[in-house]
């Protein structure tokens, strides 16, 4: 199919031409003497309605003595008339009468054709004339051997004269040129080659390089390629439009560095970072180099000095990864243009700078922008864009394009000054809500392992704790807050610090995580707008209590996976009961899970983090921890590594805690048990039974004090209880005395007055030991004392 149906209308052939106007003759007294074909089609006359007669007939207002004054002259003449048509149509016509003489016959033969299209000729004249000799666009012919013909004003001036290529090969007019469009064959004569062979126009290409009228500057040209045939469509070669898109084509450039900087610079949160993606950027496209020196507080997260002399202890960003990353201090004079530049908070132009402090080594610059990075009326540090190889000096567009990257990079940087800083304050609350040391105990060896999946914030909802507790007993507590960053970890500082606070108060896993459920539900209600009610929705949490004596642990589970334990030969056992419901959703009971564990026995404490994973189930993640614990003889610091190691690669969804418990026994010669009946007169027995045991311990030193806790103590519960007092001494860190009996009421301190009889007895106990206080039991309560050990 033509690409061009309408091509056939348009004709540059004159309107005038002997082959397409209107031709007549007329003899010596202005009468017709001849009517082509053509006349008759111009006016709609046949030649036997006017040969013979006067031509002036035919003229529709003028007298007819201006057409014999016409016809009289001896030299052609052109004029326009109004000629009247047969059909009465008044047609303005363009005539030309020229002159014959001929074996003495004088006639002039006139050519007519209408003047509406004579104009539009002579308008297509121009045009080409126009597009010749004043046009923009630069025309190019070559032949079929692909050499040049012809080119107009245009490309003669940015040629330097077209007069020396003709004949040449297109290849010459821009020997170092290149198609930068890859769209289509970058090599010119392949280009040529396709356009003549297969008629097919290719347009739009551009092409850089640098003209012979302009050696220094590097042009951008848009060019097209047409096929050039002639009236027989013989091929007579094609010819070249261009068109010096330079400036447009920068300004695209430009556009296209900011939609870039826009994506990637500050992308990092990173100081370092943000100064490399600076350098990314602009380099090449606005500059050969890039340096950002910054001083040192900025770097590390802080505030930027103030009243410091500009150029002054700044330190100079290397490398593009932190493999690579290094900095070099360096500083200007105060004369210098950089230290002006940061002084005054502007942009400074050297065409021709020295090589600057810290530089050494690098090649010679032509041109340098020295910009401020500048936000927030601060100055953070100072950016450097550097030619060297291009000797175009930086134009007002591309100053204003490094200072636009400048004020990008200067907001990034300062958001990743400040995001350091508030990371910094983010790891200190962390630190400050996990347990760094655990307390010594003697119940159990303890390892660990935190790993927040928000890497970049580096806290979580996660935690844990270890808490002693009376009778050598210790709690330990794993939890877990739906979500990351700081608001998780806000909420389970709340959650920690509530744990610790029920576990002293010795109550049971069950009824410890049922006060707990309720303290989460009213956190959870819709009260507070301080976006920390949402993340309390959805918490676990497993709350254990190990008692080294009898080798007893119980724990319960708010929606939190259950532990994994490994005997002392390896042996892996699951938990067959299903947790309760998470905290914070009410509605079901809780209960205790007892196991009665050998020394050496292995628990692990897990989140969901440990062994749940977006390409795995969580049962398989279980299993793989299980397989870890039979590996329980190695060190546990060795086998934390192992457990999370074993965790498929790449990033994870959920933040991570392990806390791995060996377990302890007392020896049964630290722990003395009485049973004593309710009679007041088995307090002395009491005290003697002690007094003996701690001599038998080695513990001499304390009797006296251990004699008179006993001795309130089992005073107490006599007085109160109706069944058997039971006590029990033990040798660990501390003494402990415990007695027990089947009395619910517990006993309280008071002041006695100085008439009362009683209420001394707790206040001579609470004095006399480090710690005091009360647990229920089953069967009654306890109240145990810890006397320190000198």
């Amino acid at each position: 199919m033509d690409r061009f149906p309408h091509a056939a209308n348009v004709d540059f052939h004159s309107p005038l031409d002997l082959s397409k106007a209107a031709v007549a003759v007329l003899d010596a007294e202005g009468n017709i003497s001849g009517w082509g074909a053509s006349a008759q089609r111009l006016l709609g006359h046949s030649p036997e309605d006017v040969l013979g007669k006067p031509a002036g007939r035919l003229l529709a207002a003028a007298p007819g003595q201006r057409l014999s004054a016409l016809c009289g002259t001896h030299k052609p003449r052109s004029t326009v008339l109004d000629l009247s048509c047969r059909n009465g149509r008044t047609l303005r016509a363009a005539v030309t009468l020229s002159p014959l003489e001929h074996l003495g016959v004088a006639a002039t033969v006139v050519v007519a054709a209408e003047l509406e299209a004579l104009r539009g000729w002579e308008a297509q004249l121009a045009l080409l004339q126009g597009m010749a000799t004043e046009s923009t666009v630069g025309l190019t012919i070559f032949d079929t051997d692909m050499r040049v013909v012809w080119g107009n004003v245009s490309t003669d001036l940015e040629l330097a004269g077209i007069a020396q290529y003709i004949g040449r090969p297109a290849a010459d007019l821009f020997p170092e040129g290149e198609f930068i469009s890859r769209h289509h064959p970058p090599d010119e004569d392949q280009i040529m080659e396709h356009v003549m062979t297969t008629g097919e126009p290719i347009m739009g290409m551009h092409y850089r390089g640098r003209a012979p009228a302009d050696p220094v500057r590097e042009h951008v040209w848009s060019c097209s390629y047409h096929r050039m045939v002639d009236a027989r469509g013989e091929l007579l070669g094609l010819f070249e439009e261009s068109l010096d898109i330079t400036d447009r084509y920068r300004a695209q450039e430009r556009l296209s560095l900011l939609v870039r900087a826009g994506k990637r610079i500050g992308a990092s949160l990173d100081v370092r970072r943000t100064a490399a993606e600076l350098a990314d950027v602009a380099v090449p496209q606005l500059a050969d180099e890039v340096l950002v020196d910054l001083p040192p507080a900025v770097i590390e997260g802080r505030q930027p000095p103030t009243g410091s002399a500009p150029g002054h202890s700044l330190l100079r960003m290397h490398g593009r990864t932190p493999e690579e990353f290094r900095t070099s201090p360096v500083s200007y004079p105060p004369s210098s243009p950089q230290a002006q530049s940061l002084g005054t908070g502007r942009l400074v132009v050297d065409a021709s700078p020295p090589e600057a402090p810290g530089e050494e080594g690098s090649a010679p610059s032509h041109s340098c922008l020295f910009v401020p990075l500048l936000t927030r009326n601060t100055v953070l540090g100072l950016a450097t864009f550097r030619r060297s190889s291009n000797p175009d000096p930086f134009g007002p567009e591309e100053q204003t394009l490094a200072v636009e990257l400048a004020e990008r990079a200067a907001v990034g940087i300062d958001n990743a000054r400040r995001y350091t800083s508030q990371h910094a304050a983010a790891l200190v609350l962390q630190r400050s809500l996990l347990p760094q040391h655990l307390p010594e105990q003697s119940a159990v060896d303890v390892a660990y392992r935190y790993l927040p999946a928000d890497s970049r914030v580096g806290v979580g909802g996660d935690w844990f704790d270890l808490i002693p507790l009376s009778g050598a007993r210790v709690g330990l507590t794993v939890g877990d807050v739906v979500g990351h960053g700081m608001h998780a970890a806000a909420t389970m500082g709340r959650l920690r610090a509530t744990v610790r606070t029920l576990a002293l108060l010795d109550l049971d896993p069950a009824e410890l995580l049922t006060r707990l459920d309720g303290l989460v539900a009213q956190d959870s209600e819709p009260h507070g707008n301080d976006g920390l009610s949402d993340e309390a929705l959805g918490v676990t949490c497993l709350y254990a209590i190990y008692n080294p004596v009898n080798g007893r642990c119980s724990w319960a589970s708010a929606g939190h996976p259950p532990p994994i334990v490994a005997d002392a030969s390896g042996s892996v056992a699951l938990s067959a009961l299903a947790p309760g419901p998470p905290l914070g959703l009410g509605g079901l009971p809780y209960e205790n899970v007892d196991l009665n564990l050998s020394s050496g026995s292995l628990v692990a404490f897990f989140t969901d983090g440990v062994v749940e994973d977006r390409r795995t189930d969580i049962d398989s993640g279980i299993d793989r921890l299980a397989h870890v614990l039979t590996w329980q003889r190695c060190p546990l610091e060795e086998l934390c590594d192992r457990a999370l190691s074993a965790r498929p690669p790449g990033p994870q969804a959920d933040d991570a805690t392990l806390l791995l418990v060996r377990t302890r026994r007392l020896d049964a010669d630290r722990v003395a048990d009485l049973e004593l009946p309710p009679d007041p007169a088995m307090v002395a027995h009491a005290r003697t039974v002690a007094e003996r045991q701690l001599e038998a311990w080695g513990l001499s030193e304390l009797s006296f004090t251990a004699e008179l806790v006993v001795s309130e103590l089992v005073t107490n519960s006599i007085r109160y209880a109706t069944g058997p007092v039971m006590l029990r001494l033990i040798w660990d860190r501390s003494l402990l005395c415990e007695v027990s009996d089947n009395a619910h009421t517990a006993p309280h301190l008071r002041r006695a007055r100085r008439d009362d009889e009683g209420g001394r007895g707790l206040f001579l106990v609470a004095q006399m030991s480090q710690r005091w206080g009360t647990r229920y039991t089953s069967s009654g309560k306890t109240i145990w004392a810890e006397l320190a050990i000198p």
